[in-house]
């Protein structure tokens, strides 16, 4: 892997030494996720010709400073209250202004290309973020933000690692969004985050939880895994769109679950091409579904507004249903599980019966979202040019999904054992539905 130096790190607290909120209660969709890792995602840029270095930093550092004045929870710590009688623990965001975490790193033997162009992601990508390693929980002595601005030899890499009970992706490009605002000489951020909780059932109340010791499991172990960016342009997706609908004689099919529907059908496929093993067994999809606008939350809601759905099938089934059907079946979930009443409902269950997500339940999980505004973030000196995430939570069949450079197009993150993912390239349905 190429070298990376540590140049500093700092923490930073707010520029303001006032703040109109000193705590959040968390809500089920942030307690859920205390045993998780982070969420981490970084946006590459190339280097501005008649700017220096030390003064990008400098300019970047006070930014951020005075970014946090309107996101207090990101320069706090998790807080905790035990009762051993029940042993059970509440947790709650102490926005202590204890600061966020501010590193200057430098690459200097890896090129934009080294990143961007790469047919595989390459190792040193992981190097990028900030905070490795940490998990939700230990938020009560971590930093629930920190932020990696690393020098390569033509450009900039901007990490993001955030607190996963704090934020969800939507929240965290909120405050990237907001930053790059205030980077470019903004007075003030486009939109103000919503920290209260009025909106989300059992939002306003403190809920305990078992304490977390009593909870943990061995640590995961991941495999060797091997990831791959994938481009499906505006064009892709829509043809795709088309085919699946017309296959099924419907018009429900959207478009991300018609991708959904290529994406599982394919790992499936090359994972039994890999393993020479055709099996009945059942495999799971797991579906973050966002909640803002089912609820609906405030515009600008900080905080998690996001449940994991799953379903299963049989592998056979699965394989025989054409991209059509399962498509449909996607979309029949979907339809099923995000009525407001089926989230209330499901918040409702939760609190009378606790229980922390853990890595390594599902065996084909998808991430993040192709409407975060990624490219949008010009902080000075021009739009990114491509965007990754970290190693946080990776595993074998997770699919991260982001926005395309250009407007409609969405780019999938794989993550895959080698073996599948090599079987993947020589997919015939998958890659005549790709745009290289």
């Amino acid at each position: 892997m190429a070298k990376l130096d540590v140049i500093s790190s700092s923490l930073v607290a707010m520029a303001s030494i006032t703040s109109s909120i000193s705590r959040i209660d968390l809500t089920p969709w942030d307690l859920q996720l205390l045993l998780l890792e982070p969420v981490q995602k970084g946006i590459l840029f190339h280097k501005p010709q008649l700017q220096n270095t030390p003064n990008i930093i400098d300019h970047l550092k006070h930014s951020f400073s005075r970014t946090l004045d309107f996101f207090p929870p990101l320069a706090g710590r998790l807080g905790t209250i035990s009762n051993n009688d029940d042993n059970t623990t509440l947790y709650f965001v102490d926005c202590n202004n204890a600061g966020a975490e501010f590193t200057h790193a430098a690459a200097p033997t890896v090129s934009v290309a080294d990143i961007s162009e790469a047919k595989y992601v390459p190792e040193i990508v992981s190097a990028l973020f900030p905070l490795n390693g940490v998990r939700n929980f230990e938020g009560v002595s971590n930093p629930l933000l920190g932020v990696q601005v690393t020098e390569l030899a033509d450009g900039f890499f901007i990490g993001f690692t955030a607190n996963h009970s704090v934020v969800d992706g939507t929240s965290l490009w909120h405050f990237v969004n907001s930053w790059s605002e205030i980077s470019r000489g903004l007075g003030k951020i486009s939109k103000n985050p919503v920290f209260k909780r009025d909106s989300v059932p059992n939002g306003n109340r403190a809920i305990p939880i078992p304490t977390i010791h009593k909870n943990l499991l061995p640590e995961f172990i991941r495999p060797p895994l091997l990831e791959r960016f994938y481009h499906f342009s505006k064009e892709t997706l829509s043809k795709l769109k088309a085919k699946a609908n017309a296959e099924a004689n419907s018009d429900k099919i959207s478009t991300l679950q018609a991708l959904l529907a290529l994406l599982w059908r394919s790992v499936t496929r090359c994972r039994q091409i890999s393993s020479n093993v055709i099996s009945s067994k059942e495999v799971s999809l797991a579906l973050p579904v966002g909640t803002r606008a089912r609820m609906p939350l405030p515009d600008g809601y900080f905080g998690n507004a996001v449940f994991v759905s799953s379903f299963r099938i049989s592998e056979t089934e699965l394989l025989q249903d054409g991209l059509g059907q399962t498509g449909l079946k996607i979309s029949a979930f979907v339809t099923q599980h995000t009525s407001k009443e089926s989230i209330v409902g499901m918040l409702e269950d939760w609190v009378k019966k606790a229980t922390l997500f853990r890595l390594g339940t599902s065996n084909f999980l998808i991430s993040s979202s192709p409407r975060h505004d990624v490219y949008g973030n010009d902080f000075g000196w021009g739009r990114p040019i491509t965007v990754r995430s970290g190693k946080a939570q990776k595993r074998d069949g997770k699919m991260t999904l982001f926005p395309a450079a250009e407007p409609g197009g969405i780019d999938v993150e794989v993550c895959l054992t080698p073996e599948t993912l090599l079987a993947l390239d020589d997919d015939v349905e998958f890659m005549e539905a790709i745009t290289l």
